[in-house]
Order: structure tokens, then sequence, then C-alpha cells
């Protein structure tokens, strides 16, 4: 009896076990398939990321070609321009290379610049020509130190002086443009005025006249004050159709009754009472010359203006005097002519 009852409960014993058993691993595989699907889920999330990476990255390399595309296009063009362009050059130098070149029509020999040395916008033309020559003593050089020193010089020191002989082959220059069918003066003026190669107008063709007047340049001395109201008087008692003024600056003297003109009160120099002139003085007795002496009647005025220290009002008051007539101002580069 007690050996059938210990059977019995050793089999009960045997089947709890069982029973117990499958509920654990039930539960185990429930654990496990909650973590795959977690790893599913972000497994899916990781590769719409990607995705969408990816999708960026493509429009990114479609934008970036169409660009290299543009790139490329824009650099055929540029390329086929110059080649447009290295073409055109290429037929200018044979046209410079092959142009004949320029013939002088000079009535005397000058080998002081041809006709390409012609400055930008001026012209030697009119049928009645005066050429109006400051032969004072800054006229002998740019630096103020030497024009005071070319002052107590000698009379040939102040004929060497470097601006001095560069007026002298802009006026050779001039003289040897003359068109064929004008007439031609030249006046010279410092302290005094006085018309050169006689008292009227010269053929500009004439070798004979252009070699006087060309020899009477070269006996001038560079001396004295400037007084323009005196060369304008002489040259509009001439009757030009056009002037061409060769200087450095505004003037140091004139003809005028200063003491009775309120403007030159204080320009005691204009008075007698000092030797030297201020800048406002010399801009105000500019202005009274060219009132009072220039000429009138529709004459144009063309100025060389060449360079000299502490006059800068000279420029705009003489481009001002031949803007209002239709004529130029120049002020050229020391390499010319």
């Amino acid at each position: 009896m007690a050996c059938g009852l210990g059977a019995i409960i050793l089999v009960f014993m045997i089947v709890k076990h069982n029973v117990d058993q499958p509920t654990t691993e039930i539960d185990l595989l429930q654990s496990d398939l909650a973590q795959l699907q977690q790893q599913q889920a972000a497994l899916k999330q990781s590769i719409s990321a990607l995705d969408a990476n990816a999708l960026n990255e493509m429009k990114k390399i479609s934008h970036n070609q169409a660009t290299v595309s543009a790139l490329k296009q824009e650099t055929a063009k540029k390329s086929d321009l110059l080649k447009r362009r290295n073409m055109e050059l290429s037929a200018v130098k044979n046209t410079i290379k092959n142009a004949p070149r320029a013939k002088k029509d000079d009535v005397v020999k000058n080998d002081q610049g041809g006709e390409e040395n012609y400055i930008m916008g001026i012209k030697v033309e009119g049928r009645k020509i005066v050429f109006l020559v400051d032969s004072s003593a800054s006229m002998t050089d740019e630096k103020l130190i030497q024009i005071i020193r070319r002052k107590n010089s000698s009379e040939s020191e102040k004929k060497r002086g470097p601006k001095w002989q560069r007026t002298k082959r802009i006026m050779r220059w001039l003289l040897v443009r003359t068109p064929e069918s004008s007439q031609i003066a030249v006046v010279a003026y410092n302290k005094t005025a006085r018309v050169l190669g006689g008292s009227g107008w010269l053929n500009g063709r004439d070798a004979g006249s252009i070699q006087k007047l060309y020899r009477e340049i070269d006996t001038l001395v560079p001396t004295g004050s400037t007084n323009l109201q005196l060369g304008l008087q002489k040259a509009a008692a001439l009757r030009p159709t056009d002037i061409y003024v060769v200087t450095d600056g505004l003037p140091t003297a004139g003809q005028s009754r200063y003491s009775s003109l309120n403007p030159f009160s204080a320009c005691s120099s204009l008075l007698g009472k000092s030797s030297n002139i201020s800048g406002d003085c010399r801009v105000k007795l500019f202005r009274q010359s060219i009132a009072e002496s220039s000429p009138k009647s529709g004459v144009k005025i063309n100025v060389i203006l060449l360079p000299i220290e502490g006059d800068p009002q000279a420029s705009p008051e003489y481009w001002a005097w031949s803007a209002s007539t239709g004529g130029l101002l120049i002020s050229p580069a020391l390499s010319w002519p």
C-alpha cells in the first residue's frame, strides 16, 4: 500500500515539473521575439534615414551635374570669343605691319616728331594763325630754384634752359604743320611784346619765311616778367582767326590802371609797391588781361601749357578761356615733342 502511494506521488511530481517547464520557455521566446521586433523597427528607421540621405545626395549630384554642364557651355563660349579676339588682334597687327608709313608734308624738314606724334585732339589749323609764345624768365626751367638761378646767369645760360629748349622745339613742331592755305605770325612776349619775322603776315608754306622765324626764335632770350596783355594786344591787332599760346603759367604784369580797379586793391605788386605777386592776384590779372585785350570776334584760342612749380590755378584758368572760344588746352608729356 505504501509502495503504491509513493508511486503516485512520484508520478504527480513528474507531471507538475513537465507542466511548469513549457511556460518558462514561452516567456523566453516571447522576450526574444520582442527584442527582434525592436531590432526590426530600428533597422526600418535606419533604412528610411539612409533612403532619405540617398535621395538628398542624388539631388545634389543632379544639381552639380547641371552646374558642370553650364560651366562647360560658358567655357566653350569664352573659348570661341577668345579665338575671335585673337583673330581680330592678328588682323589688326597685320594691318599695322602692312600699313604704308605716313608721309610728312612739312614745308621745312623737321626730325623732331612726325605725323605719328600729333597730340590727341589738337591740330594746327586756321586761315590766319598767330603763335603767341611766352619768352619770360620762368620759361627757362620747371623748378623755381633753377629759374631763380638762371635769372642771374648769362644770356647764353638762359637760352640753354631745358624748358626754353623744349619751347623752341614746340614752336618748330607747330610751324612746320601750318596748313597750305594759312597765313601765320609769331608774337613773343615777356615784359614787352613784338611780332617776329616782320610786321605782318607770312605765308605758312614758304620755306624761307619759316627758316627766318626759326632764326629769330633762336635769338630770343627768356627773361623778364610775363605780360600776357601786351602779347594779346599785338596778336589782336593782326586780326587772327586762331591763336596758339605756348606758356607755362599766369601773367605777372599787365597794362591796366590797376590802382583804379577795386579787385586789385590788395595786389601791391601791380600798384608798384612790391616785386612779388600772389597767386590770387595773378588770377585777377589774367582775367583782366583777357577781358581787356583778348580778340573778341570769334577767335579760337588753343593753349599749350608747360609745367611750373607754384602755379596750380593756371590750368583751370587757361582751360576756361580756351574752352569758351571752342579751343583746347593741353599739357603735354615731357617726352613731347
